[in-house]
């Protein structure tokens, strides 16, 4: 048995640290905290490694700018052989207030693209996701000008903050924890 854990978000360095990456940030976080091994750049993505109860996990951050996401991870499911039950997304969420974390396990892809190809590539909607709010837009910037807009080191404080008081969901959900149950005890 393994475990799939995706961050999304878009590579670069002009693109680290805006809204549409929570989440590599909070991959970044889980590396920081479990250590891994790099397995380097395969299938469009960033894979690293590790083994949590040991049990074998990968975390996977899609290299295909977020629009083409569910390229990589169909990708790395089909390499791994990790069924659509083992997997998790971690992405932005607009309609949540920043540091807002929410699991959810099936439904639309919301406006965003990166799920919306997820969708595409997978067939389905159901999947197991943590949306990390990163705030409506204000003043009326466009939502594209919004998630690529940089977040205050105070809001990414927030983030991690936050993540790090359920963070536990990751033992939960490597161990096959039913999903509704994490959901009840962590939203």
């Amino acid at each position: 048995m393994q475990k799939l854990i995706i961050g999304l978000g878009n590579p670069g360095s002009n693109y680290s640290r805006t809204r549409h990456n929570a989440g590599f940030i909070l991959i970044d976080y889980l590396l920081e905290k479990y250590g891994y091994e790099k397995k380097g750049l395969k299938f469009d993505a960033e894979i690293y490694i590790t083994k949590i109860d040991n049990i074998k996990t990968i975390f996977l951050k899609p290299l295909t700018y977020m629009n083409l996401s569910g390229e990589a991870i169909i990708k790395a499911m089909n390499y791994f052989k990790i069924n659509v039950d083992d997997i998790i997304v971690i992405h932005d969420d607009k309609d949540l207030d920043v540091g807002v974390l929410r699991f959810k396990n099936k439904g639309s892809s919301g406006g965003h693209n990166g799920l919306k190809n997820i969708i595409q590539h997978l067939g389905r909607q159901d999947f197991k996701r943590l949306k990390v709010g990163v705030g409506k837009p204000i003043n009326n910037i466009k939502i594209v000008d919004w998630v690529l807009m940089k977040l205050k080191d105070q809001e990414i404080d927030l983030i991690i903050e936050n993540f790090k008081k359920k963070q536990k969901f990751i033992e939960d959900f490597v161990k096959n924890i039913d999903f509704l149950k994490i959901m009840n005890e962590f939203n």
